[in-house]
């Protein structure tokens, strides 16, 4: 009878056949860590605004709707591109007088999952509020609510459509509110959900769904780059706020609510990695291009300074070793982003 002994940390395996023992060369057992990746069961959805699909397709077409802007001519969808995996290509989010905003568009993708504390600097609490500022943000679609609400009631299709999404009466029997648009709108964005990546196929055991550089690249993740210890669990991201070393500019993130803090001068939020490799430029302020100019940074260290994270070192990486982790980032992207509500839907977080 055969017994396989595979050590945590060596790439050394021992096969036990017939009582002598047989070494023969192999890989790390990442078993566990593999397992702190695996998908989601479900997307979550708040008690206080539960899933509908009647909200849902309200939301959808609320997103897409140039009405919203005063002038007509910007939606959600002009910063949030789908086919651009709902962010842009842009190193600044697009001002509608043709400038830029301070910050890069953030993604929508798993959006569900990161929603507590949202934007670069943390500035929004729950997804519901998000949509408010840009909305009326004199710099984007410089809408006003009641103007909003006036435009999308003189419209009889969206009446009926709010009627059947929200049953619930109100006084004046007027069934749109500006708390009602925030609803749908983050019942839609909470279907967006990045697919399954090669990554993925490699947690539920397919061994040749990545490269052996990939996989090199998983152990520095873990390892030597310690990239893990803020991009962990299956979105690859610990919704936190680390100051990276990369901002020099005026924006000190998250330190503008807390300025007495040190920790929080230029720290912003961790973002996801999922389908990284399509979603240049990078950086709060798009000042990276490519991947590579990302994992130079971290190799340098970035901005040696009494706010930067402890996590944040001098890497020292050879070539190879960082071809090996732009490999790995790779396996983190799907056929084809797109709406991806796939998933089942709960009210309650699902498993980590």
């Amino acid at each position: 009878m055969a017994r396989i002994f595979v050590g945590a940390a060596a790439a050394l395996v021992t096969i036990m056949v017939g009582g002598w023992a047989v070494a023969t060369t192999g890989e790390p057992d990442r078993t566990a860590q593999l397992a702190e990746y695996r998908r989601p069961n479900a997307i979550p959805f708040p008690e206080d605004n539960p899933y509908a699909a009647q909200k849902a397709e309200l939301g959808r077409a609320l997103f897409f709707e140039p009405i919203l802007s005063r002038d007509g001519d910007r939606t959600c969808a002009t910063c949030h591109v789908p086919g651009q995996d709902w962010t842009d290509s842009t190193p600044l989010a697009p001002r509608n007088d043709g400038g830029f905003m301070d910050v890069r568009t953030p993604t929508l993708l798993n959006i569900a999952w990161i929603e507590d504390i949202l934007g670069w600097d943390g500035k929004f609490r729950g997804l519901e509020a998000v949509a408010r500022t840009p909305l009326t943000a004199p710099g984007n679609m410089n809408m006003p609510p009641e103007e909003m609400v006036r435009r999308l009631s003189a419209d009889p299709a969206y009446v009926e459509a709010f009627a059947g999404a929200f049953p619930e009466p109100v006084a004046g029997g007027n069934p749109i509110t500006q708390e009602r648009i925030e609803q749908a709108l983050a019942t839609f964005q909470r279907l967006i959900v990045s697919g399954e990546a090669p990554f993925d196929r490699w947690v539920e055991g397919d061994a040749r769904a990545v490269s052996g550089a990939a996989r090199r690249g998983f152990d520095l993740f873990h390892g030597k780059a310690n990239c893990a210890a803020c991009h962990s669990g299956w979105n690859f991201t610990d919704g936190s706020f680390h100051d990276i070393g990369v901002a020099k500019d005026g924006n000190v993130g998250r330190g503008r609510f807390f300025p007495g803090s040190t920790a929080l001068r230029f720290a912003f939020k961790t973002p996801t990695l999922r389908n990284v490799a399509r979603r240049p430029p990078y950086m709060h302020d798009g000042s990276l291009a490519t991947l590579a100019e990302v994992v130079e940074l971290y190799d340098r260290g970035g901005i040696d300074r009494p706010s930067r994270s402890r996590d944040i070192r001098p890497l020292r990486l050879s070539e190879r070793e960082k071809a090996d982790l732009i490999a790995f980032l790779e396996t983190l992207s799907d056929a084809g982003s797109a709406e991806a509500a796939t998933l089942p839907i709960t009210a309650t977080p699902p498993r980590p």
